[in-house]
């Protein structure tokens, strides 16, 4: 319900203690009753002549006070920081007043001024605020997307959510914290999710999250894939080769960011390789052999990958719904239940080395293809070589 006619409410912000445009000078300078916190108050130009009232309260009642003064004629402004029509007070004072009954003089949002203080554009970024929301929230759409920024609140600082990120799983990002923008004491640190959480942060902070594929300049993943089988400790062959593999990820079309199994991982060749690639990808390597995970750990260490000891379908009930997929061990039920946790437009790369379990798998999937390699071995003394084949390897992928 919006409140009785009079001047409009004036919603003036500032980043720091500044304010922008002459507009908001003159608004300021025009305004009989001027509402904001002690901080905003202490940073107003010694010509502003209007009634100065510290609104340190709930929004409600300063928003009651602004409705009483307008009512008697007053020229009212509200204080506010940054952008107030970004995470601030316009969306309650439009209700409170209607669009027609404010006049607004906005600053940069904090989100803005922290993206320049991180030195990166942010046309491309997703923001959440965890101001009065759940922190979960907020950690799902960090762990999805390559470019975020996240509003943080007393009860949830930066290092909470840092915390919550390292405990999902999250991938490497690089992190800038930024608090207390445009003030005296301004603090921008740069570090990455375990600095992040072992550090001790202003609460109201702006954390910038860049997973390393939307870094500018620098950080990009690795070009390299189908790299060799001696590269990873294996069980006596059992590794999808090299070229194998470098079909199955080319099949994979990985995303930036997102979740990607790799079920019956083995050596984890397949799962190292996609968080090589793709650094924003949360990576689980699922093994049921317990000699086999040992390896893979040993692979792993350093990648992010994450190793699940369990066999599918059962040991994949607790992961996140996957983005990509890649079946590199288990019998037809394993590719159904991985089917049916398939997020949409996600895909699904499976290898056999039986025909009658790739027909059934391309019957479900859509594609298949058979690799057939030769490698070039040593023929006799001559230093002349001869071509040793491989046993062919059925690849299917899909869904269209």
């Amino acid at each position: 319900m919006t409140g009785a006619a009079g001047p409009p409410v004036v919603i003036v912000g500032f980043l720091g203690s500044e304010t922008f445009g002459l507009a908001a000078q003159e608004a300021l300078r025009a305004a009989d009753v001027v509402l904001g916190t002690g901080r905003l108050l202490d940073a107003l130009p010694a010509d502003v002549a209007g009634k100065r009232i510290e609104a340190g309260g709930a929004l409600a009642e300063t928003l009651e006070m602004a409705h009483e003064r307008r009512a008697l004629g007053e020229r009212v402004c509200l204080l506010a920081s940054g952008d107030p029509g970004f995470f601030g007070l316009v969306r309650v004072a439009a209700a409170r007043f209607g669009p027609e009954g404010l006049e607004i003089h906005p600053a940069p949002s904090s989100v803005a001024a922290a993206f320049a203080r991180a030195g990166t554009h942010w046309d491309d970024a997703t923001v959440v605020s965890a101001h009065g929301r759940p922190l979960a929230s907020a950690v799902e759409v960090a762990l999805e997307q390559p470019k975020v920024a996240v509003l943080t609140a007393p009860d949830q600082p930066p290092e909470a959510l840092g915390r919550a990120l390292l405990d999902a799983g999250c991938a490497a990002r690089q992190v800038t914290v930024c608090a207390r923008l445009g003030h005296d004491d301004e603090a921008v640190t740069r570090t990455d999710l375990t600095g992040l959480a072992a550090g001790s942060f202003p609460p109201l902070s702006v954390v910038i999250l860049q997973a390393p594929g939307a870094l500018d300049g620098g950080g990009a993943p690795t070009l390299a894939w189908g790299r060799p089988d001696d590269l990873y400790d294996h069980r006596a062959g059992m590794i999808t080769k090299a070229e194998v593999r470098a079909v199955a990820l080319g099949k994979l079309a990985l995303p930036a960011t997102g979740v990607l199994w790799d079920v019956g991982a083995g050596s984890g060749s397949v799962a190292i390789e996609c968080a090589r690639l793709a650094p924003g990808l949360r990576v689980f390597a699922v093994e049921r052999r317990s000699d086999d995970v040992d390896r893979l750990r040993e692979n792993a260490s350093g990648t992010g990958v994450v190793v699940v000891e369990g066999e599918a379908p059962a040991a994949l009930a607790e992961l996140p719904d996957p983005d990509r997929v890649f079946v590199g061990g288990g019998g037809l039920n394993v590719l159904e239940s991985v089917m049916g946790r398939l997020r949409p437009d996600g895909v699904v790369v499976a290898t056999y080395a039986a025909l009658d379990r790739a027909a059934a798998a391309a019957s479900r999937l859509g594609h298949v293809v058979q690799i057939a390699v030769s490698r070039g071995v040593p023929l006799g003394g001559s230093g002349a070589l001869r071509l040793a084949a491989e046993n062919p390897v059925f690849v299917c992928w899909g869904p269209d």
